[in-house]
């Protein structure tokens, strides 16, 4: 089973702040004419509302101050939950931060809806879920819970489904369009058969990006810059890095607190092999400064390796239902929910219904995929794996291919071989052309954009 059939989307806590797809890694405008004004508010009120204007206009889309502010808002309490207070000079820069967050979100959502992207009521309903069950929740708690806390639940659904386009809209742009060729696998394997010392690095940061915008000047750098310092204080003071990352990072994985996982060290740039060289595992940095902006980094983990010698292995199978004209998702998922009740009280059985309906090249094994090791699918359908107990079915899983059922059979660690050894080399390849060609593509998709900031009304 090759990757193409393994796109899922799955949400979580951090969904309930912001989207993960939105503006990451792009430069953040100065702030000169945003329009926004007044301190961060607590709760949106009715009197705010009542006083709303346009801050910013994309393409045709306006951006509303209390669409700013309500998104402020989450981010401002997720920090204090975190432990982290916003300043009343930090409040300027998270209010900018979050305006070119929703203006790429917009031009995405704008190129989606243009191309006819849509995602129905069903996948929403599937994410919403996940994130309750993340919570340990069930979906009204979740909705009373956030009612609680000033969110408005219809809006919150609105934001998951704007993700699940944004992801979808990845996929079709991005993801599908990647080939990895078997020369640069090679040169990927002989570069490491290259490195024969023995104290060979491997190396999980974390890190804060504070973006600087292209033609900054001088003054704008040295308060970036201050901003940078003034996070590396708090980090270095014991301040959760993670929660650093994702309230204040303008880096692409800020929402998965800036860890950027375990990788050769040359695998990363080398101004940041430099910077933690010295470091122990739990160091920070001092503040680095790239073409992108300013950088503080934390040693997560730090290994001497090279290629693995044993890897952890699922054994999995699954049922793929195709959506089109005659199966909506919402009945392909009502179908799959179906499946998952009547296995598992013993009233059907899972290879059976796979033959019988799975649309997958699988089906005739019952929908067996064998055993596969870390790299061979793309890291959500692993990450899905991952949480299941043997045996355990998960939920009906929504990809642009159709709807999944998924039970993980075993697991086991074993030595790869050589062909293993190069489906690793291979996901390690085709991770960093990724994120370089999304780097790339959110770039051009800004840049494409008409955006005019307006005034506050006087």
């Amino acid at each position: 089973m090759s990757n193409r059939f393994f796109r899922m989307t799955l949400l979580g806590l951090a969904a309930m702040v912001a989207l993960t797809a939105s503006a990451q890694g792009l430069r953040p405008s100065s702030g000169a004419g945003t329009g926004l004004t007044g301190n961060i508010p607590v709760r949106t009120s009715d009197a705010q509302r009542q006083a709303d204007y346009i801050v910013a206009v994309v393409n045709s889309e306006p951006i509303t101050n209390n669409e700013v502010r309500a998104r402020v808002l989450r981010t401002v309490q997720q920090m204090a939950q975190q432990g982290t207070q916003v300043t009343e000079a930090d409040q300027a820069a998270v209010m900018r931060q979050v305006l070119d967050r929703l203006i790429l979100e917009k031009a995405q959502l704008q190129l989606a809806a243009e191309t006819g992207l849509k995602v129905d009521d069903a996948a929403v309903d599937a994410a919403e879920l996940n994130v309750a069950r993340q919570n340990q929740l069930d979906v009204p708690e979740l909705r009373r819970r956030m009612v609680q806390d000033g969110m408005v639940p219809t809006q919150f659904r609105e934001e998951l489904r704007n993700q699940l386009i944004l992801n979808r809209l990845r996929d079709r742009e991005i993801d599908a369009r990647q080939r990895i060729s078997d020369a640069e696998v090679d040169q990927y394997l002989r570069d490491q058969q290259a490195n024969t010392d023995p104290s060979a690095l491997e190396l999980n940061l974390a890190m804060v990006l504070v973006a600087v915008p292209e033609n900054a000047t001088p003054e704008q750098v040295a308060t970036l810059q201050a901003k940078a310092e003034s996070l590396r204080a708090q980090a270095v003071a014991g301040a959760d890095f993670a929660a650093l990352a994702r309230n204040a990072s303008d880096a692409p994985d800020h929402a998965r607190g800036g860890a950027m996982g375990m990788r050769p060290a040359d695998r990363y740039p080398d101004i940041f092999v430099e910077a933690t060289r010295g470091l122990e595992t739990g160091g920070v940095s001092a503040v680095v400064r790239s073409g992108a902006g300013f950088h503080i980094l934390k040693v997560l983990d730090k290994r001497q390796g090279g290629m693995a010698t044993t890897v952890t292995q699922q054994h999995a199978r699954h049922i793929l239902l195709r959506t089109g004209p005659r199966l909506t998702e919402a009945a392909a998922v009502e179908r799959l929910n179906d499946f998952k009740r009547r296995i598992q009280n013993g009233q059907a059985d899972f290879a059976q219904l796979a033959k019988e309906s799975s649309v997958d090249s699988s089906a005739a094994q019952g929908g067996d995929l064998g055993w596969s090791s870390p790299g061979q699918f793309v890291p959500e359908f692993e990450e899905t794996l991952d949480k299941l107990a043997p045996g355990q079915i998960s939920d009906p899983l929504v990809s642009r291919f159709g709807v999944h059922l998924v039970q993980l059979l075993e697991r086991r660690e074993a030595a790869v071989t050589p062909k293993e050894q190069r489906e690793i080399a291979r996901g390690i390849v085709r991770e960093k052309k990724l994120d370089e060609a999304y780097a790339r593509w959110l770039e051009q998709v800004r840049s494409r954009a008409y955006v005019e900031f307006r005034e506050p009304p006087q």
